[in-house]
């Protein structure tokens, strides 16, 4: 690579939205969802599979949508994995996502997100017609401070925002997402200045043919621009249904708009208007600073943190919780990984009438 690269690319916007995560108390008492491994381990050996700890794992997450296994003693991906599988997780592939995910080993991927960035709370997958029913994660290799995962209690987050004006507007107007994939052929021994992920990797298909057809099997309204980019627009509600709780929950944040790369490397100096993604109202209307602001405080209103330990397993509900996390400084040496499964994936319901 021989290009020179102006400082400017790696300059942040000013007056950028920085969640606060948590109020410093969690919305739910974690006694509700953690697991200590340590009841269940054999003479303290590493954690193993077990009928007991099955079905202390799958009552947590029916009754909360959370579970938070600590103590495991273990130390690889796969054992991790097994784990994390005693909740039925029908592992999907990770298709048509927005993030550049990488496949750690089979059926478990990588977050996909530069550690220098802030991630907004989100539900996985909201912005095509074909989401996930729950995530997974594996604490792999961590940091010696910092590195946690929030979620937020999407339950108290929905019912907070739908009793504000702006919360009825997302009800009425629903919304549209934009997003621009680049081409990685136009890449090549360049840097990555002002790409979040390439058409290629995200519809996994080198054939443009092909990505066409799958990012519209996936429900997206997709057309190519000009410089080989892949432009998919996708209009929806801003709520899904939830069968089990009977509702319609919000399934929607500002996870998905430009806002989403505030501190994202080599794309966060990018002009708001020509940043990857961009989220508006359903039809094609702006939202305002302050309407914004309030999508970003709802959800930090109801976090609670998963505080990380090697070997910690976490499964969250996507209906019922959002997840996201502030940005992580390494020190020499240090790494954080952390192992990610996509559930199950379900059909895009959106909203019934008569469920708010």
């Amino acid at each position: 690579m021989n290009e020179i690269i102006n400082e400017a690319v790696f300059a942040p916007l000013a007056n950028v939205a920085e969640p606060k995560w948590w109020t410093g108390t969690p919305a739910i008492d974690p006694a509700r969802f953690v697991i200590d491994g340590h009841e269940y381990r054999v003479a303290g050996r590493p954690l193993t599979p077990s009928d007991e700890l099955s079905a202390s794992m799958r009552q947590t997450f029916e009754d909360v949508g959370l579970v938070h296994v600590i103590n495991t003693g273990l130390d690889d991906l796969e054992s991790m994995r097994l784990i994390a599988t005693q909740v039925p997780i029908n592992q999907r592939k990770y298709e048509g996502g927005a993030n550049p995910r990488k496949t750690l080993q089979a059926n478990v991927f990588e977050v996909g997100a530069p550690l220098e960035a802030w991630l907004h709370y989100h539900h996985e997958m909201a912005y095509i017609g074909s989401s996930t029913k729950m995530i997974g994660f594996l604490a792999h290799k961590l940091p010696s401070k910092g590195g946690a995962t929030f979620v937020s209690d999407n339950v108290q987050a929905t019912t907070d925002l739908l009793a504000t004006p702006f919360g009825q507007k997302l009800k009425q107007r629903g919304l549209c997402y934009h997003r621009n994939l680049t081409d990685r052929n136009a890449f090549t021994d360049k840097l990555d200045i002002g790409v979040y992920n390439h058409w290629q990797q995200s519809m996994m298909t080198e054939d443009p043919d092909e990505a066409i057809a799958e990012a519209r099997r996936r429900g997206l309204d997709a057309q190519w621009g000009e410089g080989g980019l892949l432009k998919t627009r996708y209009t929806i509600s801003a709520f899904e249904y939830f069968p089990q709780l009977d509702r319609n929950l919000l399934y929607s944040s500002m996870a998905d708009d430009s806002m989403w790369f505030d501190t994202w490397p080599l794309v966060q100096h990018l002009p708001i208007d020509q940043r990857p993604l961009k989220l508006t109202f359903g039809d094609g209307s702006e939202m305002t600073r302050d309407e914004k602001q309030e999508f970003l405080d709802v959800y930090d209103r109801y976090g609670i943190p998963l505080d990380w330990e090697v070997g910690d397993i976490a499964l969250i509900c996507n209906y019922r919780f959002a997840h996201g996390r502030p940005a992580v400084e390494l020190k020499e040496g240090e790494h954080r990984e952390l192992g990610v499964l996509i559930g199950d994936a379900f059909d895009r319901l959106e909203t019934y009438p008569d469920k708010w």
